[in-house]
Order: structure tokens, then C-alpha cells, then sequence
């Protein structure tokens, strides 16, 4: 199974968490090799890449008043050409809770509505406890949970590496149980 990480990253805090990320799952090569993770910014790459990988996770960041980052926002429109079909997808985002309460985690949702549309299976949901915000597009339809990880940088950076480690485990449960089940 090879991984591909595909982000953003504007401030480099969707990188670092990118960095992070792999980082985790590389502590597990020698259990299970096939879970290694390539990164790739997708300033300098197209998301075609993507057809490369059978698991994909995809790391975007909201800013402002629920935009999307910079960089995502210049393939936008490339999404939709991608065939998700089969392809197993986890989502990451980053957001400020705080000062774009309204908004928070928006990016991440739109994100999973374009991987849905294009029939991605996704894995790697995340609880809301813990946070506070007025609204989010990135929330499941029972509110409980998000569609994605979220992180904040901006108001709960000393949560982020434990979120880190602990939605790295959960994926690489998801991604054993899928294995297992093929």
C-alpha cells in the first residue's frame, strides 16, 4: 500500500503537521513497511499524483473567513478531474477556533465534500470534544465529530503533536482493518 501526503501551506504549519504526520508512521516500518508516507506540496506537484497512491491524506488549512489556502485554491478545480473511486482518503486541517469561530475548520469540510463527490472512501474522523467554536463546514451530520483532524496553531498548539499522534494510530488501525478485511 503506498501513502501519499498531499498539503498546502501557506504559514508552513500545515507542513510541519505534514512532517509530523510521516513521521509517526515511519516509527512503524518495521511492523508494517507498507505504511511509509510521501510528501508532496502541492504548490509543486499536481494533484494527479494522487492516481500514484492507494491511501491519500490530504492536509489543508481555512483562512479568514472560511477561504481555502492559497495553494488548494490554484487546483481546486483539479479535484474534480481526480478518480477518488477505491482510493481510501484521510483529511487533516488547520484552523483558528478563536478568531474565526464562525469559520473554523471550513476549508477541511469543503475539502471532504470535493473527495466525497469524487467517491473517495474516507477514514479518520475526530472527535469535537475539546474545542470551541460558533460553526464549522467540516462537521459530521450529527455535529460529533469532524471530517478530518483538526488542529489549531493559533490558540491549542501544545494539543497538536499528542492530536498528531493519536489520529496516526487511529488511521493506522483504520488502514489495518481495511487491509485485513481485502
Amino acid at each position: 500500500m503506498k501513502i501519499g501526503l498531499f498539503y498546502g501551506s501557506t504559514t508552513c504549519y500545515t507542513e510541519m503537521a505534514a512532517e509530523k504526520i510521516q513521521q509517526h508512521f515511519a516509527e512503524n516500518l518495521t511492523i508494517k513497511p507498507e505504511l511509509a508516507v510521501e510528501l508532496f506540496n502541492i504548490k509543486d506537484i499536481p494533484l494527479s499524483k494522487i492516481d500514484d497512491f492507494d491511501l491519500v491524506i490530504l492536509g489543508i488549512s481555512t483562512w479568514d473567513y472560511g477561504q481555502i489556502q492559497e495553494d488548494w485554491e490554484g487546483h481546486w478545480e483539479d479535484i474534480a478531474r481526480l478518480n477518488l473511486s477505491g482510493k481510501i482518503i484521510a483529511l487533516y486541517g488547520m484552523g483558528d477556533q478563536v478568531g474565526y469561530t464562525e469559520w473554523f475548520q471550513d476549508a477541511l469540510g469543503m475539502l471532504h465534500e470535493q473527495v466525497v463527490a469524487q467517491d473517495g472512501f474516507v477514514i479518520g474522523y475526530w472527535p469535537t470534544q475539546g474545542y470551541e467554536f460558533e460553526a464549522s463546514k467540516a462537521l459530521t451530520e450529527d455535529n460529533s465529530q469532524f471530517v478530518g483532524l483538526s488542529l489549531d496553531e493559533d490558540n491549542q498548539y501544545e494539543q497538536s503533536d499528542v492530536r498528531i499522534s493519536q489520529w496516526c494510530q487511529q488511521i493506522r488501525g483504520e488502514i489495518v482493518e481495511i487491509i485485513e478485511s481485502v
